[in-house]
């Protein structure tokens, strides 16, 4: 988890500034649910995206 929070702050939220906690709130979301959840290679997977992984899975 420690992992998680700091690619978060190091790949998102250091690079932006927010006017509101509604834009951040997006921002964030959308990082986890596009880029994280969807794109960004994983070790645990052998440096795969989970996409990836779950093709070779079938």
């Amino acid at each position: 988890m420690e992992s998680f929070w700091g690619s978060l702050k190091n790949e998102l939220l250091y690079q932006r500034r927010f006017a509101t906690r509604a834009q951040a709130r997006a921002a964030i979301t959308e990082w986890i649910e596009v880029f994280y959840n969807r794109q960004r290679l994983h070790s645990a997977l052998g440096y795969q995206s989970p996409v990836a992984f779950r093709q070779c899975l079938l």
